[in-house]
């Protein structure tokens, strides 16, 4: 099993081109990887592929996987396909995907995977999405992995986006509030710096709201 560190130094998501290039030269020239770990990998090409908006390609890859790969690496496949079923326009068939991955992802113990699959869940569920959101979050902040704990400002920060773009302005600055914290204690320099404009967006459509009563 690939630790996630790893996995983020190959990861750049602002710019998936150049994720996919990033593993695709792993696949070929790093490692030693064992055929668990290739096929880690393989599902994060998948997932760069998809970010560049190659559907039919990424879940090609994803289909292309051994059946008999290890439980860690379906968590990862489930987890792959259902964001190419969300980013393609199908959330519902999505959300399947992400139920499976949470349920295999606990039943092993891969917390960071599980959270993973919980926060999909919230964007794809929108009537659970605070249900979702608060599993999640239970999960994280039980965590003693401070890696694990950064999820804490996406899970935040997502909800009070949801809860913003509804109008529900206090829940939303209450989230983002609590995104801001997280990020502060445990988040990188660019996730305090989106808690940061989270939190003034919200608060300038408040002050609007007040204005206009």
């Amino acid at each position: 099993m690939i630790e996630q560190p790893i996995l983020d130094e190959l990861w750049d998501f602002g710019d998936p081109a150049a994720s996919e290039a990033r593993f695709r030269v792993e696949l070929e020239q790093g490692g030693p990887w064992d055929g668990t770990e290739r096929a880690e990998l393989t599902t994060q090409l998948a997932r760069a592929i998809g970010l560049q908006g190659r559907f039919d390609e990424a879940a090609a890859l994803l289909i292309e996987i051994p059946d008999e790969s290890e439980p860690i690496v379906g968590v990862r496949v489930l987890l792959e396909s259902g964001r190419v079923m969300n980013s393609s326009g199908h959330p519902d068939s999505a959300a399947g995907l992400f139920r499976q991955a949470a349920t295999i992802a606990a039943r092993l113990g891969a917390t960071f995977l599980q959270v993973d699959a919980l926060h999909m869940l919230a964007i794809v569920d929108s009537p659970g999405a605070e249900d979702w959101t608060a599993r999640a979050v239970e999960i994280a902040e039980s965590s003693s992995d401070a890696r694990l704990k950064r999820w804490l400002v996406s899970l935040h920060s997502n909800l009070g986006w949801r809860h913003l773009d509804e109008d529900n302005l206090d829940a939303a600055f209450a989230e983002f509030t609590e995104a801001a914290r997280w990020a502060d204690l445990v988040g990188t320099v660019q996730q305090r710096e989106w808690a940061q404009e989270a939190l003034a967006e919200c608060s300038a459509a408040m002050d609007a709201a007040s204005e206009s009563l």
